[in-house]
Order: C-alpha cells, then sequence, then structure tokens
C-alpha cells in the first residue's frame, strides 16, 4: 500500500452515492478490476469537489488490498514535473518503464495546475506508450474539448484522446461540490444542536404547540 503514494486513505464505503450523480453500479462493476487485465483506462470527469479523487483513490486501494493490484498514484503537475527532471538527467523512460510493470496508473488533477508545453508533451508520449498495457485513471475539471489547453497541441491532444478513450470508462461526478455539500451539511446539524442544547431540548424534537 505504501508504494502506491496515495496521499490519504480512501474507500467506497466513505462515498455518499445519495448526494451524488455517480452511477454506482458502475463504480461497483469497476471495483472488481476486471477492467485492469484488459488495460483498460477510466476518466473521472467533474467540478472541484466533486468526489473525482475519492472514488479514483477508493478503486486504488480496493484493488490493492482485495484483488492484489499493483498500483501507482501520481498527482499529475507532479508526475509533469519528474518527467521533466528525468529528462534534464539523461534518465528518460526510467518512469515509463516503471509504469509499464503496473496494472493501474492514477493520474490525478489533470488540468487543475497548468505545466509547459513540452511537459505536456512528455506526458502524452507517456500515456501513449501506456496504451493496451496499464490501464490508466485520470481525475479532471476539464471536459475532453478543453484537452488542448493542457497539451498545448490540438492534433497531439486528439491522438492522445483516440487512444485514451478507445477502451474507457467516463465517470461524471456532477458540478455540485461533494465535499461542500457535506461541509455545509454537517455545519448546519452543528449550529441546530448548538441552538437546540441553549433551548434544552434534544436536535429534531419538535417545539411544543401552543394551544
Amino acid at each position: 500500500m505504501l508504494a502506491a503514494k496515495f496521499p490519504v486513505h480512501r474507500d467506497l464505503a466513505g462515498f455518499d452515492f445519495d448526494c451524488s450523480p455517480v452511477d454506482q453500479k458502475l463504480i461497483a462493476k469497476l471495483a472488481e478490476t476486471t477492467f485492469t487485465e484488459d488495460a483498460h483506462n477510466l476518466v473521472f470527469v467533474g467540478g472541484t469537489g466533486s468526489g473525482k479523487s475519492h472514488l479514483a483513490t477508493a478503486l486504488g486501494v480496493s484493488s490493492i488490498v482485495e484483488h492484489g493490484k499493483r498500483v501507482r498514484f501520481y498527482s499529475t503537475v507532479n508526475l509533469v514535473n519528474a518527467l521533466e527532471q528525468e529528462k534534464a538527467q539523461g534518465r528518460a523512460g526510467r518512469i515509463l518503464a516503471s509504469m509499464l510493470r503496473l496494472d493501474l496508473v492514477i493520474c490525478d488533477e489533470l488540468g487543475y495546475l497548468p505545466f509547459s508545453q513540452a511537459g505536456g508533451a512528455l506526458l502524452f508520449h507517456l500515456l501513449s506508450h501506456l496504451y493496451e498495457h496499464t490501464s490508466v485513471a485520470i481525475t479532471t475539471i476539464l471536459d475532453f474539448g478543453e484537452w488542448s489547453s493542457v497539451f498545448g497541441d490540438a492534433k497531439m491532444t486528439t491522438a492522445l484522446l483516440d487512444r485514451l478513450t478507445h477502451h474507457c470508462h467516463i465517470v461524471e461526478t456532477g458540478n455540485e461540490s461533494y465535499r461542500f455539500l457535506h461541509s455545509s451539511t454537517n455545519a448546519k446539524a452543528h449550529i441546530r444542536a448548538r441552538e437546540a442544547s441553549k433551548k434544552g431540548r434534544t436536535p429534531g424534537t419538535a417545539l411544543p404547540r401552543r394551544e
């Protein structure tokens, strides 16, 4: 599990599907990890805080714990920085070689932070070489039509999308912030409990009717 480099631990039990448009049956099917056997890909697309990273991480954790898969998590911008660094050091190809031994690579937050056009080209070549060898799960706030703003070249972006989406499950998480919804709900519950305690009654208990 440590080798996967997850920034935080997430599981599917901790995701509230009732507050999300995500297809729970699809996620349950993906949790079986059969998609990795054919090197199929996943793309989680939706607004900030809508649960993309939670789901990708949870599937990665499940893949390791329940199915013994080899998984590695990357922040996309950190991955690009690492690709640029290994090229500058004359060691290009080492990251790719390590990824080809994995079952699933998670690239988190594509498009959330900018990187150079040269970095975009390196990421393009990496993902292209993983095609049909290693499954890739990408989380992003960008629609496919906006990906050229990340890679800096329309033709290159089109070629990448052709490969990435050839065998791909697309999970739309919507635009409403899952985190904000829950923090707001919890905050309101806390306020109600505090106000109720001041009045000496149990939260959620109706006030006595006046006759």
